[in-house]
Formats: C-alpha cells, sequence, structure tokens
C-alpha cells in the first residue's frame, strides 16, 4: 500500500465498523442504496464488466450484479472487503490501493467496460494521489468505456483541480449531474456526479507526473 488514506487519518478508529453497521440498518430498513447502480445501468450494455472502485460494503457492486452484470469491487479497507465478502456473495472483492492499482497482478486482467467511483471515494484517497486513482482507475477500463465519478463538492477537492486530473488521465468529460438521479448540475450543487469517457486511441497507462 502507498500513502494512507483520508478514511484511516482523517476518521476515528471505529469509523469502518460504524460505517458497516450503518449500512447493514440501511439494507434491513428497506433504504434505497441502488441509485448509483441504477445510473450505471442504463450507461452500459447487457451483462457489462464494470469495476466498482471504493466499493466500501459493497452495496453498489451487489446492485450491479443484481442487474446482471460482472463485477469487481475493489477498496482499500479490509474491513470493508470483508463485510462486503460476508454480506454479497456475487461479486469478486479485492483489497487494493486504488492510487497503485493493478489488478492484473491479482487474477483480473481483462478491461472493464466501465467503472464506477461513488460514496465520496475521490475525497477520501490520500492527499495528492487524486491524479493517479484516476489514472490507474481509467487504465483499467477498455477504450471508449466510461469512467462514473460522485463526491460531494464541499469536501475541499475543488472541480477544477478534478477536472484537469482527470483529463491528465486521458478522460473526456462527457456529462455532469447534481445527483445521481440526473438532476440538472448547477454551479451552487454541493455533489457532482460527472461521467468521463476514455477516448479511442488513449495509451493503455496514461502517465502520472510524480
Amino acid at each position: 500500500m502507498g500513502k494512507p488514506t483520508r478514511w484511516v487519518t482523517e476518521t476515528n478508529p471505529g469509523h469502518s465498523q460504524w460505517y458497516i453497521d450503518r449500512f447493514r440498518r440501511l439494507a434491513a430498513e428497506g433504504a434505497d442504496l441502488a441509485g448509483e447502480a441504477r445510473l450505471l445501468d442504463t450507461l452500459v450494455p447487457p451483462g457489462a464488466r464494470i469495476l466498482d472502485a471504493g466499493t466500501g460494503t459493497g452495496r453498489v457492486a451487489a446492485a450491479l450484479a443484481a442487474r446482471g452484470h460482472s463485477v469487481l469491487g475493489v477498496d482499500a479497507d479490509p474491513a470493508l472487503i470483508e463485510a462486503a465478502r460476508a454480506d454479497h456473495p456475487g461479486p469478486r472483492f479485492l483489497v487494493a490501493d486504488l492510487a497503485e492499482l493493478d489488478l492484473a497482478a491479482q487474477g483480473e486482467p481483462a478491461p472493464f467496460d466501465a467503472a464506477v467511483v461513488a460514496g465520496n471515494v475521490m475525497v477520501f484517497v490520500a492527499p495528492g494521489t487524486e491524479r493517479a486513482v484516476l489514472a490507474r482507475v481509467a487504465a483499467h477500463v477498455r477504450r471508449d468505456g466510461l469512467v462514473v465519478v460522485g463526491f460531494g463538492t464541499d469536501r475541499g477537492y475543488p472541480l477544477t483541480d478534478f477536472d484537469a486530473d482527470a483529463v491528465a488521465a486521458g478522460l473526456r468529460l462527457e456529462h455532469r449531474f447534481a445527483t445521481w438521479d440526473l438532476r440538472p448540475w448547477r454551479e451552487d450543487a454541493d455533489f457532482a456526479v460527472t461521467v468521463f469517457r476514455r477516448p479511442a486511441g488513449e495509451p493503455t497507462d496514461p502517465d502520472v507526473p510524480g
């Protein structure tokens, strides 16, 4: 693993278990936890191969798998991956640092049709690794495939920096919304859902300065 993520350095020692318990409780209460998956399902063909980068407890991966997609969930937190495996036996889940993502080394060499980075993952990665994270995720998506990212705009990662990092990672912005249910983007929105495409002809592994 590389630098400690903000998930490790900026939360208390019991935060992972609190997060696991919270989503288990929400699922038991019948909360709608599949909004991100519904959007992805509309963007990809049936039976698509999808990477859930920063999968957490696996709720998005599970919802995508229930819709017939082949899903791999990855997260740097072993406790979250353990919970994902226990709660959602369909998808495959792996422990991996997104800034150093190399799934071929873990037995997953095939490219993905799309990747989803949900749940404020981008504001919990290690400081200074945002560009590397986007580049490593993009490198695992086929040419002309999609990378869909959602996070709060008030979490210390300005959209101008995010967009610059995405361009450097070889991604082209296609759409931006204020919510996962496609409400129109506004400059004062407190959340951004961005759909990027990896253009055909881009190098397999975009160079990442530093």
